[in-house]
This record gives C-alpha cells, sequence and structure tokens, in this order.
C-alpha cells in the first residue's frame, strides 16, 4: 500500500484540515504549508492539492470548517439544545435561557478553539473572501437575531434592531473569552465570570417596565 493508499478520498481532506487547525493552535497560521501537513500524515507532498489548491485555500477551508462547526452550536443552542429538527419554537424553553445557551455555546467555541477563531475573522473580513464565508459568518449573527426577533415577539426582548441587538450579545461574550484566554480574568473563574456577564446581559435586553 502506498502512504496516499492509507487515506480514502474523502478521509484525506479532512485529516488534513484536522492536523491544520492543530499546527495552527500550536504554531500559528505562518506554521502551515501543504508540504508540512503531507509529511505529518505521511502522504506524498502531491496528495494535498487534490483538496487545496494553495496554502490560501487551505485556510479559506479552515475558515468554512470553523464557521460550519460553530454555527452547528449556536443553532443547537438557539433551539434549546436539541438538534431543531423537530422542536417547535414554542416547546423550546423560554428564549432568556436560550440566549444564555447561545452565550455559553459561543464562549466555549471562542475558548476552545482560539486560533481558529482568529483566523475565521481574519480571512473572513479580507478583501478576496469567498461568498460562501461572507454568508457563513454573517449566518452566525443571524441565529442570534432570529432568536431575538422571537423574543421581541413573545415580550421576552425589548424592541430594537434584532441585528443590533444580536451584535451587543455578541461584544459581550466575545469581549468576556478574549480576557479569558488572555488570562486578565485573574481570580475570577471562567464559569463564574460567563454566568455574571449572562445575567447583566438578559436583564439589559428585558423590555423597561
Amino acid at each position: 500500500m502506498t502512504a496516499d493508499g492509507s487515506y480514502h478520498h474523502g478521509n484525506l481532506r479532512a485529516a488534513l484540515l484536522e492536523r491544520a487547525e492543530a499546527v495552527l493552535t500550536a504554531s500559528g497560521a505562518e506554521g502551515l504549508s501543504l508540504r508540512g501537513l503531507a509529511r505529518d500524515l505521511g502522504v506524498s507532498h502531491a496528495a494535498p492539492s487534490r483538496h487545496f489548491r494553495d496554502r490560501q485555500a487551505l485556510l479559506d477551508a479552515l475558515a468554512v470548517s470553523g464557521f460550519t462547526t460553530l454555527n452547528a452550536h449556536l443553532r443547537s443552542a438557539a433551539a434549546g439544545g436539541t438538534d431543531g429538527a423537530d422542536g417547535a419554537a414554542g416547546a423550546a424553553g423560554p428564549v432568556g435561557a436560550r440566549l444564555a445557551g447561545l452565550g455559553r455555546a459561543y464562549v466555549d467555541f471562542a475558548v476552545g478553539h482560539t486560533a481558529l477563531l482568529d483566523l475565521m475573522f481574519t480571512v473572513k473580513h479580507a478583501d478576496d473572501s469567498s461568498a460562501e464565508l461572507r454568508e457563513l459568518g454573517h449566518e452566525s449573527l443571524l441565529i442570534v437575531a432570529r432568536l431575538m426577533e422571537e423574543g421581541q415577539r413573545t415580550g421576552a426582548v425589548r424592541p430594537g434592531d434584532p441585528v443590533q441587538l444580536a451584535q451587543v450579545a455578541f461584544s459581550t461574550v466575545h469581549g468576556l473569552a478574549t480576557l479569558a484566554v488572555a488570562a486578565l480574568l485573574d481570580d475570577t473563574p471562567l464559569s463564574e465570570a460567563m454566568e455574571l456577564a449572562l445575567e447583566v446581559l438578559l436583564a439589559g435586553l428585558r423590555p423597561g417596565r
């Protein structure tokens, strides 16, 4: 069996992305190369080019994979922890609880995949980013905005542009994740800081009395 033969066609692409994220986490984007990944996986130098035409295509695919995974987590949280396939909105639990779940899901992803998240935003905001990547990035925001709209319909969320409210929610949890990654929470456990941040955020989202 040749080195290339140790991977089925579809599995090599997934293995390349998995190894690429590990290298990204350990060494940063500058440590990524198709030849290096081929060497790590024990395949020929030409094998990765069957899936990624060059290094930038690999980075783009990593970002797409990251947003796809993040959005799946966010959709699950927005549906109340279900897969969203059979959970009607009214049976999925209070909007506030699901918004809190969204916040936790984002922080978990951001802290667990810090280097990948940085790459995702960098590639998404590049001048030559793909339409697919921009749509996936925007979908993250829309998942939250749609839940804001649901909350407005049920009286759980204050009036206002749902997208702007979603942006504020994202800024809160993203800022918290950034502080956690930089070890700037001092002696406050992340779980404790997260619950307090969500409590303050949800209080601000409720309609005024």
